[in-house]
This record gives C-alpha cells, structure tokens and sequence, in this order.
C-alpha cells in the first residue's frame, strides 16, 4: 500500500510531542513565506506599515535620495539591496555617513555589554571525567613517555572509570597505535599514578580493584572490609553470612557491621561526571475537574501560533501574474493547507483518544493507581473509530497533567489478569500488590517464591510462579536468601 504526501505528513503531525510540533511550525514558517502566524490585524498593519515606508521614499528629495534609502533599506533585508549598501559603504568616507547609519559609540558600547552579559550568563558545560583526570595526571612530575602513555590510558577508561581491558592489551595497542615503545613496569607505574587520582577507584581493571582502591588508613573496620572484598564478595553479593563467618570466624554481627561500610564505597566512580540534565516535560493535554465533577480535557496550545495563508500572496494568486509565479504560489499555498489541515486533525484525534482514555481509567484518578483497569489501544481504537496504529502515534511521547499528577499517557495501557472470581485486574495492581507482600514479611524469613504464590492466592490473584519471579525481577526485588537478615 502506497501513501500519499498528505497522510504521511499527516501522521508525523500526530506523532510529535507539543514542542517537537512548535519546532516543525518554525521551519515550516521559516520554508513558506506563504505561511503567517497571528492575525489578519497583524499582517494589515504590516502592510500599512510598508505603504509609509514607500510614500516615504517617493517624498525624498533627489539630493539627499540616497541617505534616505539607507534608512529605509534597514527594514527591508533583501540581497540586492544589501549588496548595494556594501558598495555605499566602500565609496562613502565613514565621516560622511549619516547616525542613521553609523551607529554611536555609545550604543556600540551598549550593544557590546549586553552581548558579554549573554555570554557571562550562559551555563557552562559541565567538565568530564576524561577532563578531571587529565588535569590531575600533569601535575605529576613524570616522565615524557609515563606522561604520554597515562593520556592514552585515561582516554580509553570507560564510563566507570575502569580499563575497558587487560593492561597488558593497552600496551600493545598503544605500541601499535603510536609507534611508541614502553615496557610493562613503566605500564605498570603509570597505572599506579593513574589509581591515585580522584574519585578514588578509578583506573581499577574490575571491581574487587575498584573497591580495594577506596580503602584506605581512615577506613573503619580497614582490615576486615578489606579481606572480605578480596576473598569473599561473591558471597556477600548472595548475603551468604553463616559462609563467611566459619571461613573467616568474625561474628555475624561483625560482618553486617563491615557490609555497612561496603556500601559506603562506589562501584561506578566515573558515573557522577556522565548524569544526564533531567528535561522539563511539557504536558501535551490536561485533566480537569468542571463544576459538574466530571473529567474535561484540554490540549496545551499555548506554544502553538495561529496559523493561516497571507492575505497578500491569496490576492496576488486571484488577481493574475504570469504562469511561472501563479503555479509557484499555488504549490506552497496547497503546502500550507495541509500543515493547517493536519495540526486541526491532530487536535482534533489527540483529543478524542485522550477523552476515552480518561473515562476508561476514571477510577484510576478518583482513587489512585491501584484501581488501574487493563487497557488496551484497540479498545481506543473501537471508541474513537480510528485505526490502532493511529492510537499509538497520538499517545507517544505524550503526557498529560492529571490532579494525580503528571504521567506518560502510555501509563493508563496495560494487559491484566482475571481473579478467582472472574475480575479483571491490571498487572499494575497485581505489581503495587507483590511489592505490599514483600515490605510487610518477616525479614528473619522472608517468603520464597511459592509461598507469595500462595500469599497472593489469599488475596484473590491466582498467578504462576514464573509470573511471581517475572514481577519481583522487574521490581528488583532480590530472591528470599538475599532479602533475609541475620
């Protein structure tokens, strides 16, 4: 099935958030001079505006034409006139030049000190690991070929801060690279400078490394962290207690002690210089409550202009000109339409499925979510009278503002299960469930994974085991032996 331009353009339409969809606007009016955002009242003040500009230039007199024209050129920006304005400016002697046109020295100054206040105020970029550690590794008193290798292992430590493989591999493919030559004891001192730098940990080859590398005189409890990050992190990882206390004889209280400051130390030393900045979510729709109690949507249009065709350009098209211009006219005038057209439809769909979505899950707002209902897109779909694949491009990527608060409008879509007694329930209650279970069990003996079948059973939700271990893994959850304390 082909289709055509209009549908395809349609659907991205449909598809993008609400600043994504101000973006395509911008171009849009930036490609279509046929395209005007605001009022017929803002373009006919436009037009009046070029009419004064005009009888302007016809009152000039033929002694001072030229001057005259400089001042008014400054609101036209057009190419020729630009370059005629360039070769002004070459011929005339920069005393001759009128303030029109030369600015002051005063408003240049002006100019100049609101363009450094920009620039003083522009948030700069924050600096990276590779960037931290490269300055702290040139205060070091080295040698060129120490200083020259420790740049190329810092360049290839990974996220972490760790080698992303075995020293001996660096060397050769430094060797390889450069056409340098270092030997594995120099290697080896480099990487030592290297593990000195901050964050401590950085420059380990795995995490026992990583750990041992943050321990140091001022640590509590130095001796036994240390021996039981070298011999016995595997079983720690597993909460292997009674393990560790008969290979190691130090009481098990002894080791919680010690696992406490474990957690103290960091395993990802170089993540900190890699967040991320959290973007500012802009809802696309909003749930509101009217005076009758019920559920009303409204779409943010704040960032969204009032689009329309230039009443000049329609003229020009109606009146006559030649065939060559008429033709270009009509093409970026059916452009234009089909932008108008297809943010009216957006509207209009995103509207109608939002609509549906709230009154499927209006408990969900009334109570909370674990009153969630299974929902599915083609259950939309039926409602709206559009086709599924078109629900889910109106619902990606956007979110919608409800007195709960702020969601993803994905959130309110999701299979479910049947109880015992032939109740629908979302897989979303069944999770908020599990996780109650779990918070509320003796920690001395935790459940294993059928006794929260059985527990579950209690409550009215009939599940397999599998489905139980599914849903604590995604909670992240660890399994009964790791949850359990001594």
């Amino acid at each position: 099935m082909k289709l055509a331009p209009r549908m395809i353009q349609s659907m991205e339409i449909l598809q993008l958030p609400i600043l994504a969809l101000q973006e395509r606007i911008d171009q849009e009016l930036e490609d279509n001079v046929l395209l005007v955002a605001g009022t017929e009242s803002s373009e006919a003040s436009d037009t009046e505006r070029d009419l004064e500009l005009e009888r302007a230039r016809e009152e000039v007199t033929s002694t001072d034409v030229e001057q005259k024209e400089l001042v008014v050129d400054n609101e036209h920006d057009n190419e020729a006139d630009f370059e005629r304005l360039l070769e002004m400016s070459e011929e005339w002697p920069d005393d001759n030049v009128t303030s029109a046109v030369k600015p002051s020295s005063n408003r240049i100054a002006e100019a100049l000190e609101r363009k450094h206040d920009e620039l003083a105020n522009v948030v700069a970029p924050p600096q990276t690991l590779l960037e931290y550690l490269l300055d702290q590794f040139h205060f070091f008193n080295a040698d060129r070929e120490i200083r020259e290798f420790g740049d190329y292992v810092i360049h290839n430590l990974d996220q972490d801060g760790q080698l992303q493989s075995s020293l001996a591999d660096i060397v050769q493919a430094y060797i390889q690279s450069y056409g340098r030559s270092i030997n594995y004891e120099d290697a080896q001192r480099t990487l030592l400078l290297i593990q000195k730098l901050d964050p401590p940990g950085v420059g380990a080859r795995n995490l026992k490394e990583c750990l041992l590398l943050q321990i140091n005189d001022l640590t509590p409890m130095k001796d036994v962290l240390t021996l039981l990050i070298y011999s016995h992190l595997e079983d720690l990882s597993q909460n292997r207690l009674p393990i560790i206390q008969s290979k190691t004889g130090y009481p098990i209280e002894t080791i919680k002690m010690a696992m406490d400051e474990l957690r103290r130390l960091n395993p990802h030393p170089g993540r900190g210089f890699n967040a991320e900045r959290v973007q500012k979510v802009t809802p696309d729709f909003f749930v509101e409550l009217d005076e009758n109690g019920k559920y009303v949507i409204r779409l943010e249009d704040e960032y969204i202009p009032s689009l329309r065709i230039s009443k000049r350009y329609r003229e020009m098209f109606r009146n006559g000109t030649d065939r060559e211009t008429k033709e270009w006219i009509k093409k970026k005038i059916d452009s234009a339409k089909w932008l108008i057209e297809s943010i009216e439809q957006r509207y209009s769909t995103l509207k109608r499925v939002a609509k549906a979505i709230v009154d499927y899950q209006t408990e969900f707002l009334n109570k909370g979510p674990e009153h969630i209902v299974p929902l599915k897109m083609q259950q939309i779909a039926d409602v709206v009278g559009v086709h599924v694949t078109t629900v889910s491009r109106a619902v990606d990527d956007k979110w919608i503002q409800t007195p709960r608060g702020l969601f993803p409008l994905k959130r309110f879509f999701g299979g479910g299960t049947k109880t015992v007694d032939g109740e629908d329930i979302a897989w979303g209650i069944i999770r908020l469930k599990l996780k109650d279970i779990i918070d509320n069990e003796d920690k001395n003996h935790p459940l294993s994974d059928d006794a929260l079948v059985e527990a579950m059973a209690k409550q009215g939700y009939n599940l397999a085991r599998r489905t139980v271990t599914k849903y604590r893994k995604k909670l992240n959850i660890p399994s009964s032996r790791q949850r359990r304390r001594y």
